[in-house]
């Protein structure tokens, strides 16, 4: 029961939301490249951890393991990226669209999360001592599968777009 005099409205009436939505593309594409840029810090965190870490006599970095892990880690980043990319360029020329954006979002906080965790693990148990950068990503990243739109709000946009 709030009075607004006209001369204060911004818009029209009832329509807020609606202006909201507009911005939805770009905030979840601006998701997306964060989700790459934490994934790819996490990758640096890894690839240098693992080379100065000694186990068995050896880094790290030269078990097999750690090699395989972290190519899958560069594989989903390189995807995540050309994503992001083309969304820009989408972006650039205002062809952006909701279901686009959503598709990147997704893809892209959901592979930094499978990523950083990955990276985490090279860590082992220091990788929960948030002294640790890798430690600090990890809880920080969690976040961009919610706001913005969660994960699941995102794959309800993509089906929604694949319905006739």
């Amino acid at each position: 029961n709030v009075r607004v005099p006209v001369t204060d409205v911004l818009g029209e009436e009832g329509a807020a939301f609606s202006y909201l939505g507009q911005n939805l593309p770009r905030e979840r594409l601006a998701m997306a490249a964060g989700g790459c840029a934490t994934a790819a810090a996490a990758i640096a965190h890894a690839v240098s951890y693992t080379s100065d870490r000694r186990v068995f006599g050896k880094s790290v970095a030269d078990f097999q393991n750690t090699k395989f892990v972290l190519a899958e880690c560069a594989t989903d980043l390189a995807a995540g990226q050309t994503m992001v990319d083309h969304a820009v360029a989408l972006e650039d020329a205002g062809e952006l669209s909701a279901v686009d954006a959503a598709i990147c979002k997704l893809f892209c906080t959901e592979m930094a999360g499978r990523v950083i965790d990955k990276c985490l693990q090279l860590h082992g148990g220091y990788g929960y001592i948030l002294e640790y950068p890798i430690a600090r990503l990890y809880a920080d990243t969690r976040v961009s599968r919610i706001y913005g739109g969660t994960s699941e709000v995102m794959k309800t946009i993509i089906a929604k777009s694949l319905s006739r």
